[in-house]
């Protein structure tokens, strides 16, 4: 796991792909499943990726890559629309259902097209490592079978995942009595067999304060889809507030509200790649990056990189006489290792440098900026 911060290898180059799914802006870097030989002996989750850089394409178009957040979204701002009155309370917690009103009608459902609509929230990289560490699948997003998974069991999904690791996008908000706010927004996770649907929750301090709503277990208004969004259809699903909205109170509703196409532009923050526009439709997103090497490796298992085989030995022993706190054999080997560092560092630079540093007369992807090799002619 020190390679990759310490060198960067030519060998550790590649290329990560994935296809988008219809609707979802925000993709995280993906995690090495639990690996070991046997339950006493595991390495945890772990980021297959050092991290992403350009060039990057989208079904072969190359596009933007950015990894400052206000040169993005100076081009492609959130535009979070003004609230939005969608009903009124009656002196109760609910249930509530409500139609948001950005999304477009149509006389007839259109199944897994999505031209437009609003944009969905998100678990972040630290989340889903929050539910595998306790005891959850490797699954990203987040799914649930149901709603009411997320009631009665207090080891749920909102119970371990930190509240900073949850990015709503769809607030519903309104106030008491007292004249204090009331405020519920999306989660980020889904419905196991419906991905349309997030689950909604009740916001609260880090770093664990999320609680999932109120769920009266009423099998006479109970739906699997009960405090949920669809985000589709619009259509907010028997939603419980966490207190009654006394009678006559506006309720309203925020989101960020998007026409969905071919994403233009990728930012990476956060260890999530973020695309712009949303997708409509499956695309393939290529881009380049550095492979982590934690895979597991079982000893009777070759290692990947023959030549780095006395550089991993020689660090491995670096680390046992460093805990034992031998400052005489530890010092002895050290010009060893470096030894050892540079001559794998060698074979990268050797890659690395074997490429022509391009110029405006070299044909290296100038020469339409420059007038180079466009039939205008240089002078």
């Amino acid at each position: 796991m020190d390679v990759d911060a310490r060198i960067q290898l030519f060998d550790l180059k590649t290329t990560y792909q994935f296809q988008t799914t219809p609707g979802i802006d925000q993709y995280n870097m993906p995690l090495y499943n639990i690996q070991g030989s046997n339950l006493q002996e595991n390495i945890g989750q772990y980021p297959v990726y050092q991290g992403f850089f350009s060039p990057c394409f989208v079904d072969g178009i190359q596009i933007p890559y950015y990894t400052e957040r206000n040169q993005f979204n100076n081009i492609w701002p959130n535009y979070l629309l003004e609230k939005k009155f969608i009903g009124i309370g009656n002196g109760t917690v609910g249930p509530y259902t409500f139609p948001l009103p950005f999304i477009p009608k149509f006389p007839i459902p259109i199944v897994n097209e999505q031209f437009s609509g609003i944009l969905r929230g998100h678990v972040d990289i630290q989340g889903i490592m929050a539910v595998l560490n306790a005891g959850g699948n490797n699954v990203d997003p987040p799914l649930v079978e149901s709603a009411t998974a997320l009631i009665p069991d207090p080891q749920n999904y909102l119970s371990v995942i930190p509240t900073t690791s949850i990015f709503p996008q769809v607030y519903f908000t309104s106030t008491d009595e007292t004249g204090k706010n009331i405020v519920i927004s999306d989660t980020g996770i889904f419905l196991e067999d419906n991905m349309y649907c997030g689950l909604l929750m009740n916001p609260g301090s880090a770093p664990y304060g999320n609680t999932a709503l109120f769920n009266p277990l009423d099998t006479t208004t109970y739906t699997d889809t009960q405090n949920t969004i669809n985000y589709v259809t619009g259509i907010a699903n028997n939603i419980y507030f966490p207190e009654a909205i006394p009678a006559g109170v506006p309720i309203n509703v925020q989101a960020a509200f998007y026409q969905f196409g071919l994403p233009r532009a990728i930012l990476y923050y956060n260890n999530v790649l973020i695309l712009r526009s949303p997708p409509d439709t499956q695309y393939l997103i290529t881009i380049d990056a550095y492979l982590t090497p934690a895979a597991f490796l079982n000893s009777g298992q070759a290692i990947q990189f023959a030549y780095m085989s006395e550089y991993i030995a020689r660090g491995a022993a670096r680390k046992i006489l460093s805990d034992l706190g031998d400052k005489e054999q530890f010092g002895f080997y050290e010009q060893f290792f470096r030894e050892q560092e540079l001559l794998v560092w060698k074979r990268s630079q050797r890659q690395f440098t074997s490429t022509r540093v391009q110029t405006i007369y070299s044909g290296g992807g100038f020469g339409s900026s420059w007038g180079v090799g466009s039939g205008t002619g240089v002078t």
